[in-house]
C-alpha cells in the first residue's frame, strides 16, 4: 500500500519521535513514546471475543512499542494469569506486529488484526486505504480502537499528534464502507472520546446486513 506524500511525511516524523522522544502540550518530554500497550485496558472483553471467534493468531497493525511476548501483560495480582504475556493471556499460537516507524514488518494473514490508537494518527487522505489494508490481513476479526480527541503528544512540527480527530459516527462510517468488501470478517469497533472513555459498537459483519430480511441497517 502506498501512502500519500503527507502520509509518508508523517511516518518520517513518527520515526524521528521513536528514536528521539516527544514533547507534550504540557511542556513535559517522553523518551519512549507510544510504548503503552493500549489493548491491556480492554483485555477482558477481547479475551471473551477471541474465545467466541476462535482467534489463535493476531497482527498488531501499528503496534508502537507493544510486545506481545513480554511478561506482565496481566497486571491484576488476583488473576490466575497474573504477569503472563499477552500471547499467553489470550491463548494465541502466533502473534505478529507491524510498525513502519520502527522498521517492524511482520504483516501476514491472521485470524484477527488489532489496531489500537493508530487511525487518528493517519492523514485523512490515507484513512480508507489503511483501513482496507487492515481488513485484508484478517480472516475472522478486525478489532479497532480509535481516539476521537486531541492527544497530549505533539509532533516535531508543533502540531497535535492526533491529526485526524473526528466524531465516532464518522469513524463507524469509514469502517462500514470497507467492511462491505470483506463481508465474512467480523468487526469490533471502539471509539474513545477521552482517555479510557470508550464506547463499543456490538460486534458485526457486513454479511449481517447482506443476509438480513430487512433493508434497514444499524
Amino acid at each position: 500500500m502506498e501512502l500519500s506524500k503527507k502520509g509518508q511525511d508523517l511516518i518520517d516524523l513518527y520515526t524521528y519521535m521513536a528514536e528521539n522522544g516527544l514533547k507534550r502540550n504540557d511542556g513535559k518530554e517522553k523518551a519512549k513514546p507510544f510504548d503503552e500497550f493500549g489493548i491491556r485496558h480492554y483485555r477482558a472483553g477481547l479475551k471473551r471475543d477471541f474465545g467466541l471467534l476462535g482467534i489463535k493468531s493476531t497482527l498488531d497493525y501499528g503496534c508502537g512499542g507493544s510486545n506481545w511476548m513480554l511478561e506482565g501483560f496481566e497486571e491484576n495480582p488476583e488473576s490466575p494469569q497474573y504477569n503472563v504475556s499477552a500471547k499467553e493471556y489470550f491463548g494465541l499460537d502466533n502473534c505478529y506486529t507491524y510498525e513502519p516507524a520502527r522498521n517492524i514488518d511482520e504483516r501476514q494473514k491472521v485470524d484477527c488484526v488489532v489496531n489500537f490508537d493508530v487511525l487518528e494518527h493517519i492523514f485523512i487522505a490515507d484513512v480508507s486505504n489503511v483501513i482496507n489494508e487492515i481488513f485484508s490481513y484478517a480472516k475472522k476479526l478486525v478489532a479497532i480502537n480509535v481516539a476521537c480527541y486531541p492527544a497530549g503528544a505533539m509532533l516535531p512540527n508543533g502540531e497535535n499528534a492526533h491529526i485526524t480527530v473526528r466524531h465516532p459516527h464518522w469513524w463507524k462510517a469509514q469502517v462500514d464502507n470497507v467492511a462491505l468488501r470483506y463481508p465474512d470478517v467480523s468487526v469490533l469497533l471502539l471509539t474513545s472520546t477521552g482517555y479510557l472513555q470508550s464506547q463499543s459498537y456490538p460486534i458485526y459483519k457486513a454479511n449481517d446486513w447482506l443476509n438480513a430480511e430487512k433493508f434497514t441497517t444499524t
